[in-house]
C-alpha cells in the first residue's frame, strides 16, 4: 500500500538541536552526497540547518535534486555521506521519524478507504486518536463538506491533495516536509493553506516546502533555499531576496544562469 504521507518522533515533544550559536535547530544537514550509481551524482555536499518555528522554501530547476533530497533527509532514499539530524537524533532513529511527516508531489493514496479512514489510519501510525470534530471542521474549510466517508478512489486530484494536507495539519509534527503538494489544489485552498501553515510555525513547528509556486513562497517563507545541478547555491531571508531582487523568480534566474554560464 502507497500511503503517500508517510511518518518520520515523539507526539510533537521533540528534543532540538543546539546550533553553534545558540538558536535551536529542528533539522541540521550536513555535507550530503547522493548518487543512484557511480556515474550519476545528485546532490553535493549540500548542507543547511532549520530552526523551530520557521518556514522554509526549496526551489530549482527540475531536476535539481529537490526530491532526492527530501528524501534522503527522511530516509526514503538511504544516506550515502554526510549526516542528517531530525530532532535531535540520526534521522534513521525511530524518534527521529516519528518527529516528521512527508507529503509527496503525487496522490497516491489507498483508494479502498474513505477519507475518514485514511486520516484514522495516519493518525494510528503515530500513536493518535482522530479527533473527528476536527476532521469534520478541516473537510469544511477545504471545502470538501461532508465527503469525508466518501471513498478516495471518487476523489479528484485536487481532493486527494486536500487529503494529504488536512492529515499534516491535524497530525502538527514538529517538521512537516511539502514536496509540491499543492500543485493542481484550487486557489481557496492555496490561501487556507497559507494561514495554516503560518499557524503551524507560530507553534514552534517547522515546515520545509518545496515549490514552483513562488508568489505563495514569498507569502509563506521565513527564507528561501535554492538548489541547482545538487548543490545549494543560496539560501537567504525571503525579505532580504525581495529588497535585492524583486522576486523570487529574478532570484532564480539569476543564479541558474550564473551556474551555467562558461567559467
Amino acid at each position: 500500500m502507497n500511503v503517500m504521507v508517510t511518518r518520520s518522533a515523539a507526539a510533537g515533544r521533540a528534543t532540538m538541536v543546539k546550533h553553534e550559536r545558540g538558536i535551536s535547530m529542528l533539522l541540521s544537514v550536513k555535507n550530503l552526497d547522493y548518487s543512484y550509481n557511480s556515474r550519476s551524482q545528485v546532490l553535493h555536499g549540500v548542507s543547511f540547518d532549520l530552526a523551530g518555528g520557521r518556514i522554509v522554501g526549496l526551489i530549482g530547476p527540475n531536476g535539481s535534486g529537490k526530491s532526492t533530497l527530501i528524501k534522503v533527509i527522511l530516509d526514503l532514499l538511504k544516506l550515502q555521506r554526510g549526516a542528517v539530524v531530525i530532532a535531535g537524533g540520526s534521522n534513521q532513529d525511530r524518534k527521529a521519524k516519528m518527529a516528521s511527516i512527508y507529503l509527496s508531489s503525487n496522490d497516491y493514496l489507498p483508494e479502498f478507504l474513505s477519507g475518514e479512514e485514511y486520516l484514522r489510519f495516519m493518525h494510528g501510525l503515530y500513536g493518535e486518536e482522530l479527533d473527528v470534530d476536527e476532521m469534520t471542521l478541516q473537510f469544511e474549510r477545504y471545502s470538501m463538506r461532508g465527503r469525508q466517508r466518501d471513498l478516495i478512489e471518487d476523489y479528484s486530484h485536487g481532493m486527494r491533495k486536500k487529503v494529504q494536507l488536512i492529515a499534516a495539519l491535524m497530525l502538527k509534527r514538529p517538521l512537516t516536509v511539502i514536496d509540491e503538494t499543492l500543485n493542481g489544489v484550487d486557489l481557496d485552498a492555496v490561501y487556507t493553506f497559507e494561514a495554516d501553515v503560518r499557524k503551524l510555525a507560530s507553534e514552534g513547528r517547522s515546515v520545509l516546502l518545496c515549490s514552483h509556486d513562488f508568489g505563495m513562497l514569498e507569502n509563506v517563507a521565513d527564507e528561501v533555499m535554492v538548489l541547482n545541478m545538487g548543490a545549494l547555491v543560496s539560501k537567504s531571508s525571503t525579505s532580504e531576496i525581495l529588497a535585492d531582487n524583486g522576486s523570487l523568480s529574478s532570484l532564480a534566474r539569476e543564479l541558474v544562469q550564473a551556474m551555467d554560464a562558461p567559467q
